[in-house]
Formats: C-alpha cells, structure tokens, sequence
C-alpha cells in the first residue's frame, strides 16, 4: 500500500501538473462502453465492443460518434449517449493505481493539478468529486467550459491562465496522441501511461519519448515518489526534447 508524501519541495522543476481523465487518472470506460452500446443499436448499428470504444476515446464524443455513424446522424446520436451517460455517471468510473497517491503527494507539495480533459466539464468534475480527488485538484476544465478543446493550444492555455501557472513549468499526463499532441502545441512537456487507449509503442510512435506503465511508475520515476511515504528530493530535469521526443 502506498503512502506518499514529499521532501525537498522546492527541488521540483513542475510548479503545475495536468492530468488528462479518461485512461489515465481515471478508467471509465465501462461507462462509455455502456453508453454507446445504449446508443448505437437505436441509430441501427451494433452494440461496439470495448476495444472498439476505446479506440475512439481522446478527441471529444463527436469524433469519437464519428466513428461509428455519418456525419448527419453524430449530433442526434450524441444528445442519446450524454443523455444516457447522466443516468449513469457514478455508476463504474474508478481510479487508476497511482492515481489517488500521485495527486495527494503533488497537492500537498504545493504543486497546481489540474484535469484536462475532453470529456464534458460537468460529467468530469462530479465523477471526480465521486472519487474524492475534486478538492486535490485546483483545475478541472473539459467540453463545454470554454470554446476549445484538445489538442487546441487555446484549450490548454485557458487552463493555465486559470491557474495562473506558465508553460515552461507546467507538464501534461495522457495516455493518447492526442495528449502528446496537445502538449506539442502548448509548449508543455508530457509523460504518457500505458492504462488507456494506447500502447507504449503506439505512444513512441506518435513521439513519446517517456512512457511508463502506470501512475506509480511514472510517479516514482518523473517526481521520485516512494512506496514508503516519501518523495525523493532531486531535481528534475526532464526537457521538452525528452518529454515530447
């Protein structure tokens, strides 16, 4: 069982640190998969399998809809999946491994979190208040909050300027090339996990140049978090050039 805490917190390059939802922090695909097998039959197509939602999740619910129906069926079909997904919102989603523990230890170090996601901002901030992590986070931003979403550099630079945090101090966590990609275009570095929708060659090819397993992994190794309730004083000095590839 971990218990993680920190020592030497002015030794940590990252003042802000933003966590993509959806396969990363947060694994709610039991719930997508409920709710495009609800939605897809009534529009005339089969129930997807779970591989087959996951493959879509990462560039919002249009596109990800997109992918199963022509473009002139996607708003009507979305309507039914969100209308759905309300019903059961609380129902399935858990944390990843890693994830309670990495936002508890940055939290209390003083470090921003925030969630950048592009799942609807209300459905994401009363999953993560379910969870109990919302009051650990000072960011919870996703659709509908403001005009842009990921990748858009727009997207993520809201989000900083909500948290009064800078690009050069700041790192995005994902699972997809999508996350990769929306780092790129803020100028942010990212580090990438494996638990989502993506595999770790997937993520290499899309430039990951770091890419861990889990949360715990990652923790340990990008902010030198401890099984043993402790945080590793050591400078990091993970560049964008490695972060991004």
């Amino acid at each position: 069982m971990w218990g993680l805490g920190l020592i030497g917190r002015t030794m940590l390059t990252f003042q802000t640190v933003l966590f993509d939802l959806d396969g990363t922090l947060v694994d709610a695909f039991t719930t997508l998969h409920r709710a495009y097998c609800h939605t897809l039959p009534l529009f005339g197509q089969a129930a997807p399998t779970i591989d087959q939602v996951r493959g879509t999740v990462g560039g919002g619910l249009e596109h990800a809809m997109g992918q199963f129906l022509p473009p002139e069926r996607v708003a009507e079909a979305c309507r039914e999946h969100v209308a759905f997904t309300k019903e059961i919102l609380l129902d399935d989603p858990k944390v990843y491994p890693g994830g309670r523990e990495l936002v508890t230890a940055l939290h209390a170090a003083g470090v921003k979190t925030g969630v950048l996601t592009n799942k609807i901002g209300d459905h994401a901030r009363a999953i993560l208040a379910h969870l109990g992590l919302a009051l650990q986070l000072d960011l919870i931003l996703g659709a509908r909050d403001c005009p842009w979403r990921k990748p858009d550099a727009a997207f993520t630079a809201e989000a900083l300027r909500r948290l009064g945090a800078e690009a050069a101090t700041t790192c995005l966590i994902g699972d997809s090339p999508f996350d990769l990609e929306t780092a790129r275009a803020a100028g942010i570095s990212c580090f990438c996990v494996t638990t989502g929708t993506h595999s770790g060659a997937d993520l290499r090819a899309a430039g990951a140049a770091a890419v861990y397993p889990d949360l715990f992994a990652l923790g340990a190794e990008v902010f030198g978090l401890q099984a043993n309730g402790s945080m590793r004083a050591r400078t990091l000095r993970y560049s964008k050039a490695r972060s991004l590839g």
